[in-house]
């Protein structure tokens, strides 16, 4: 369905417009992905877990959506529930499972609470978000999922190894769901950003890292390239700046081993430059 396209069946937005779901929507990449939405004829549902989320609400109906707010902490069981829940009697277009976070540091040095976080927002919310999701978008032979990866999926993460290593799980299993999927009229996008100027870099406990310091890609292009890239069906794609899409390129050839080594010149704590290290 193309934006705006009128909508026949039950549960759609205010005046049969086509409807998107997009998690981590507060700010950063989720809620430029839910602009663009908006702005091409989509109503909404938007979750968060911050108290963020209303502002952004607020932000959104200006571009003349309907938008329900759903705030939910996807790493709670209960908070996946209540967004699902949220949904019933909805007819879902477009869903973009883009929450996410990130731990940085040694992986002796890490709190055990801190890496189950990880995994329980980018793998098990993801895992479980997506079946009903997708079970009644094939049911309806129409629909497309997104999920935002990371360039991070294609290298081993020294001083992030379990959240490169949980965005390498997002990047299988959105392959895997594409080829399932690929006869029913359900399209399955992921996209694959490189550092992005959000808060993720701080809420990781990186900012005295190389990669923490430096210069970052524009949530607002990086969504952009992923929004065109799932209303043309597109299966996967590395977005963001040159440089970003330069190194999904060389990662493709590179050596896992030189990868891992790269990574850590990044990403150990204490790499950042003097100047930029306050």
């Amino acid at each position: 369905m193309e934006p705006g396209e009128a909508a026949q069946e039950t549960g759609r937005g205010a005046g049969g417009r086509p409807l998107a779901l997009i998690t981590g929507a507060s700010a950063g990449i989720g809620y430029e992905l839910a602009r663009l939405f908006a702005e091409n004829g989509y109503d909404l549902v938007v979750n968060a877990e911050d108290d963020r989320l209303e502002h952004a609400a607020r932000r959104l109906r200006e571009a003349g959506a309907e938008v329900r707010a759903v705030r939910a902490d996807l790493r709670d069981p209960d908070g996946v529930d209540r967004l699902v829940a949220a949904t019933t009697g909805l007819v879902v277009d477009v869903a973009a499972l883009n929450a996410g976070v990130g731990q940085g540091g040694a992986f002796t040095d890490t709190d055990p609470a801190d890496d189950q976080s990880v995994i329980d927002l980018n793998v098990t919310s993801t895992v479980r978000l997506a079946k009903p999701l997708l079970r009644d978008m094939v049911a309806r032979g129409v629909g497309r999922l997104m999920f935002t990866s990371s360039i991070a999926s294609t290298m081993p993460g020294s001083f992030q190894s379990v959240y490169n290593a949980s965005k390498s799980f997002v990047q299988s299993f959105a392959q895997a769901l594409q080829e399932e999927v690929k006869d029913t009229g359900v399209t399955v996008t992921s996209f694959m950003p490189g550092p992005t100027d959000t808060d993720f870099f701080r809420r990781a406990g990186m900012e005295d890292t190389k990669v923490g310091t430096m210069e970052k890609d524009d949530p607002a292009e990086v969504a952009r390239q992923a929004f065109d890239a799932v209303m043309k069906g597109r299966g996967k794609l590395v977005t963001g700046s040159a440089k970003t899409k330069a190194q999904g390129v060389a990662d493709k050839v590179l050596p896992d081993r030189v990868k891992a080594a790269v990574h850590r010149r990044m990403a150990e704590p204490g790499t950042a430059p003097d100047d930029d290290a306050s």
